[in-house]
């Protein structure tokens, strides 16, 4: 805790003490910071609602959220005050559901995540404010709120269905990922057994579709021929609300080099994650040297869960897992620039989706201190500017721009009932 407290609070104070006291690349972060605040890609905070509240949030105190702590579970990592600190302008909120969940019923979820977010943004007026266009975002940054937008996070949520895809953009989402950790009938994911070799033909019409109306494609999670796919379909720019660099840690959740040298072309965008498992390649191997570890003790001693768990215990003592820092964060920056250009960089924690963020960036109060790293390294408060918020700002724009060009294509209909599963 008390290292906590000092990441944090270094965090803070190198964009806040006063210009004398600071360095070069501490003003160059806090300029570009106070140009251009942080439009972060991804943040969990509706399902940590539903999951520690049951969406009951009428006494929910979202001003201060560190005494959420509880015997099984960590604080939130989000609130205004640390949001203020952190220096965010605006704010893709998840409205995720889990990818177990029947269709019918994640459908009926995400709508009820959809009015839990929704309500929680209508009670602090002065904070938060609903944005559901690039000038909506303006808006809200220009008179000191933090911006709040809706995604979706995997194609469970329309149920196999262009219709609620539809009815979900009318209700506020702007933007879907298409698959979770599961796959779909119509969208392969980077973490589950691939049955399309990407999309079969309903999940293109689903880039499509969401092309139309205005929706930004979200490709975190989903794998790389689905990614590969959606390239080849999309006519507008798309997103990576919360992806690293599959060269630099080989997570299969990360982008590899073959999509992000298609960046450019597409005009999108790969907003890098903080998850530490994300972006550290020796906490990845780690991890996944504990679970053979605990598949050997398993096999050895079936039917003894105590005795697994206490030669685990010592396992863990003599293996004790690597740290994740802000540097390795920066690191995934640095590589996304080299491949895809400045251009195409955003910011995407996934706080209050993981068990913490690296050391130095543990919640969302992180931000300006990975801005100071990057300055450190030689970005420029131009390139700051528009990895913070420029770049998804104008991804934003292109997608709406395209929605604006095709008002008089008719609506992507299939036949109700009838199955998605269809190749191509």
């Amino acid at each position: 805790m008390r290292h906590f407290l000092f990441a944090t609070a270094a965090a803070v104070l190198a964009v806040s003490a006063p210009a004398a006291a600071q360095t070069e690349a501490e003003r160059t972060a806090s300029a570009a910071l106070e140009a251009a605040p942080v439009w972060d890609g991804h943040n969990d905070v509706p399902i940590q609602l539903r999951s520690r509240l049951g969406n009951v949030i009428n006494q929910f105190d979202f001003g201060d959220t560190l005494d959420t702590a509880t015997d099984a579970r960590n604080a939130m990592h989000s609130d205004l005050n640390r949001m203020r600190q952190g220096k965010v302008g605006a704010q893709w909120w998840s409205v995720y559901v889990s990818a177990s969940l029947p269709e019918a019923e994640a459908v009926q979820a995400t709508v009820e995540q959809i009015d839990v977010t929704k309500r929680l943004i209508t009670r602090y007026p002065q904070d938060l404010q609903l944005a559901l266009t690039a000038d909506d975002v303006e808006e809200a940054m220009a008179a000191g709120r933090i911006a709040s937008l809706l995604g979706m996070e995997g194609g469970h949520s329309i149920g196999s269905s262009l219709a609620v895809l539809r009815q979900m953009y009318d209700m506020g989402a702007r933007y879907m990922t298409l698959t979770h950790g599961k796959t779909l009938s119509w969208a392969d994911s980077a973490t589950d057994a691939p049955q399309h070799d990407g999309l079969n033909a309903f999940g293109k019409d689903v880039v499509r579709e969401m092309n139309r109306i205005g929706m930004l494609v979200d490709l975190s999670h989903v794998s790389e021929a689905a990614m590969m796919d959606a390239l080849d379909v999309a006519r507008a720019p798309v997103i990576f609300s919360h992806s690293g660099a599959r060269a630099v840690t080989g997570h299969l959740r990360n982008v590899p080099d073959s999509v992000l040298a298609r960046m450019p072309e597409n005009g999108g965008i790969v907003m890098a994650v903080a998850l530490p498992w994300f972006i550290t390649e020796d906490l990845r191997q780690h991890a996944a040297a504990r679970t053979a570890e605990r598949a050997r003790l398993e096999a050895l001693f079936p039917g003894l869960p105590d005795t697994v768990e206490a030669q685990l215990a010592k396992w863990d003592a003599e293996n004790r897992a690597p740290v994740s820092t802000i540097s390795d964060l920066a690191d995934h920056i640095d590589h996304i620039r080299d491949v895809a250009g400045i251009d195409h960089i955003g910011i995407g924690g996934d706080y209050d989706g993981m068990p913490t963020g690296p050391i130095g960036m543990e919640d969302v109060t992180g931000y300006p201190a990975l801005f100071v790293e990057l300055a450190k390294r030689g970005y420029s408060q131009e390139d700051l500017e528009k990895i913070a918020s420029r770049n998804m700002l104008r991804v934003m724009r292109g997608a709406e721009a395209y929605a604006a060009s095709v008002t008089d294509m008719a609506p992507i209909e299939y036949p109700a009932g009838e199955p998605r599963d269809a190749g191509d």
